[in-house]
């Protein structure tokens, strides 16, 4: 039987060699800081080359990311709230619902994701409509909980407003429960925060609840 003279297949191999060498910077991500360093590190480490072209430029454009989704950290309320608050003599439930947001868990840093639902009873005061999301946001965009992030945005409307009363409901769904660990897809976790009267009186928090009632899961 002829031996083959054709040469064997190299394997194609992308494990980076023991040793991390920061790879070459790309003009492009010259402003790239110690975070970006750091995912060099991290890639090398997983057994990645970093300085392959598709990896190039991915420890820049993560620490972009990071900033991005943890910039809740640098932000104020009273510059978010900018003076948003306005007389009325209007005392009925104000309820904006269906508010999306983001977040990182900062057990897994991983993300969450879902719906905050939030209502308030005004005192003599409103607030402009859109500093409520963006309130979310700032405490959205950080390491968290979502049981954190349901209490924050409502003592924080509380302080705000000083209305009668607050209720906040978060619905969410975690991928440190749906890619990993118990690996369940379809599962989700609410939380709810009640201050004032919608703690202390039955018929308001019934009334929230079934004003948000139709977006809930």
């Amino acid at each position: 039987m002829k031996s083959s003279n054709k040469p064997a297949l190299k394997v194609l191999e992308t494990k980076a060699s023991s040793k991390f060498v920061p790879p070459k910077q790309d003009p492009k991500t010259s402003e790239q800081g110690p975070i970006g360093d750091y995912y060099s590190k991290i890639l090398h480490d997983l057994g990645e080359d970093p300085s392959r072209e598709g990896l190039l430029r991915t420890p820049y454009r993560a620490e972009k990311a990071i900033k991005f989704l943890t910039c809740g950290y640098t932000q104020s309320i009273d510059e978010i709230v900018n003076e948003a608050l306005f007389s009325a003599e209007n005392d009925d439930m104000v309820v904006v619902k269906d508010i999306e947001y983001y977040s990182l868990c900062e057990h897994h840093i991983l993300p969450f994701f879902g719906r905050v639902h939030v209502g308030y009873l005004p005192n003599k005061k409103i607030i402009g409509l859109s500093k409520i999301p963006r309130i979310v946001d700032v405490f959205a965009r950080r390491l968290q909980v979502q049981e954190r992030i349901t209490q924050q945005i409502a003592d924080t409307l509380m302080e705000v407003l000083e209305p009668r009363g607050v209720a906040v409901v978060s619905e969410a769904q975690h991928f440190c429960m749906m890619m990993r660990g118990v690996e369940k897809q379809c599962s989700s976790t609410v939380t709810s925060a009640m201050l004032g009267e919608f703690r202390s009186n039955k018929a308001t928090k019934d009334e929230f609840l079934s004003l948000i009632r139709s977006s809930l899961r």
